[in-house]
């Protein structure tokens, strides 16, 4: 309704943002909490920390046994380390690869999980290195109030 009515006002239409949220580490049933640090991997995790949390929290789309995990290969719609990868793991074909590896069974969850431990390793460490180098002065510049031009979209 509001689409149709802003132009009559004399607005632009609104638009609509579509988010997809990260699932917490332990799956679709479980959720993000600041209560329980083992929910989700933070900016603020050692390198260690994401490991450990990854290999003993993150929820597994693969089998009861590596039998029935190679013959039937991982589930990765529930794969909470390939949801993850779909966020954060830049290069499409290689995650098409992925999916296709653990689906098929030719990939195991421990290895699957290892990769993700490999990128957020990596993209949490960059994190904590560019966070080493803000001052004070850039945060307050940063926090400083500012006018803001809110007749932008009145005709």
């Amino acid at each position: 309704m509001t689409r149709d009515v802003a132009p009559r006002l004399g607005y632009l239409k609104p638009a609509l943002i579509h988010s997809t949220f990260f699932p917490g580490l332990q799956g679709p049933k479980g959720k993000m909490s600041a209560s329980d640090p083992n929910s989700s991997i933070f900016l603020t995790d050692a390198v260690d920390q994401i490991t450990a949390k990854i290999q003993k929290h993150a929820f597994s789309g693969g089998r009861d046994s590596l039998e029935e995990h190679r013959k039937h290969g991982g589930d990765t719609t529930v794969d909470v380390s390939y949801q993850y990868l779909t966020f954060f793991l830049d290069d499409d074909e290689k995650l098409a690869q992925i999916k296709e590896d653990y689906e098929s069974g030719r990939m195991l969850t421990g290895e699957l999980k290892q990769l993700l431990c490999d990128v957020l390793q990596q993209l949490v460490r960059e994190h904590q290195e560019r966070r080493k180098t803000v001052t004070d002065e850039m945060v307050q510049q940063f926090m400083t109030p500012r006018s803001l031009n809110f007749d932008a979209g009145h005709k």
